[in-house]
Order: C-alpha cells, then sequence, then structure tokens
C-alpha cells in the first residue's frame, strides 16, 4: 500500500495532510472563493473565481471556465469540463476565429450534485440541486434538481428518489446546518472477493 494511502487512513495523519492540500489549493490556484472545506483530487485547470461551498469536490484532470459556482457537498469526478459558448460564431463575412467572444454566462452547480467522469457540461447551464449527471454526458440545456441524466446530449433517465417526502426530507437536509464530516477514506479491494468471483 503507498505511504499516502496509509497517512489517509491515519484520521490525525488525514488531518495534516488536508491542512496542507487547503493551503495548495489557496495559494497554488489562487482560489480564494472557496470554503475551507472544498477539495482538489488532482491536477486540474480551475479559473481562480470559482466558488464551491463545503465539501464540494473537483477530481484530477478537471477544466473549470469562469464564471462557474458549485454547492455543498457537491462532486465532479476526474476529467469533468465546464467549456464552450465562448466564441461568436454567426457573424457573416467573419472566420469564427476573428469573431470575438460573447459576455459568458455564469454557470450554476446546485448542492449534492454529482457530475460523472469525462462530463462535459457547457457554460452558462445550471444544474439543480441533487442532480447526478451520469459518466460521459454532455450537458446542454438545464437539469432539474434530484434527477439523473445522461447521453450525449444529456436526457432523463429516472428521478433520484421515488417520492416527494423522500425529496423533501433531502431539501430540509441541504437547507440545514453543515453536516458534519464523515471522512471518505481510500477504496478497499477485498482480495478475497475478487478470488472468489474468478472461481465463480
Amino acid at each position: 500500500m503507498a505511504i499516502v494511502e496509509k497517512l489517509k487512513r491515519n484520521n490525525g495523519l488525514a488531518r495534516l495532510y488536508r491542512l496542507y492540500k487547503r493551503l495548495i489549493i489557496r495559494y497554488f490556484y489562487g482560489l480564494k472563493r472557496v470554503h475551507p472545506t472544498f477539495n482538489i483530487g488532482g491536477r486540474s485547470k480551475i479559473s481562480r473565481d470559482l466558488i464551491a461551498g463545503e465539501y464540494s469536490y473537483i477530481g484530477n484532470n478537471c477544466l473549470i471556465y469562469p464564471g462557474v459556482e458549485i454547492g455543498r457537498y457537491t462532486m465532479l469526478a476526474q476529467n469533468v469540463q465546464i467549456i464552450g459558448a465562448d466564441h461568436n460564431y454567426d457573424l457573416p463575412g467573419l472566420p469564427i476565429t476573428f469573431s470575438g467572444r460573447p459576455k459568458l454566462k455564469r454557470t450554476n452547480i446546485g448542492r449534492d450534485v454529482w457530475i460523472g467522469a469525462n462530463s462535459i457540461v457547457f457554460a452558462g447551464i445550471t444544474i439543480g440541486d441533487g442532480a447526478i449527471i451520469a459518466a460521459g454526458s454532455i450537458v446542454t440545456k438545464p437539469i432539474e434538481p434530484y434527477t439523473v441524466v445522461g447521453g450525449v446530449p444529456a436526457k432523463f433517465i429516472k428521478n433520484r428518489f421515488n417520492d416527494n417526502e423522500a425529496i423533501e426530507k433531502h431539501k430540509r437536509m441541504l437547507n440545514d446546518q453543515v453536516l458534519k464530516n464523515v471522512r471518505n477514506k481510500p477504496l478497499i479491494i477485498d482480495d478475497n472477493q475478487e478470488k472468489s468471483d474468478l472461481h465463480a
């Protein structure tokens, strides 16, 4: 097991490691408008004006344009891009490269949103609280709260919760005080399970 993984499993050392990462986030990335509990899972290209709420997370190798806000508990997996809508293309007689850029609209990603790996979200889109974007999706339109979407372009797959009572319970949690962090530790692969699967 790698040394970093061992450190992450030790709660006391993990706190020091998170403090170190916070310093990197604040000074290396220049992110001054993110909550102290915001975290990054690896190197990414992130605009310095990012606004990020409590316990929000951006995975490795993401590309985040200016004007983006993500809510508390929201997770972006690796290779997510929030891009686009940054070139004029409808000016006859001018190539796109000379046509300038429109004013970039803000991108608002709600609370407790999960955006799967390798997804692309067009700049200026709003994604509602509690939504889930399947891996590899391209989001070109606003996404309703508490829905699961996927595909190219992303389309409705199902509701995240089965009934309004569950939605209301989740809304109360999101509007209440920030939950105490229960730290995610690294995944442990059960070698015995793998061996039994191979013999099945």
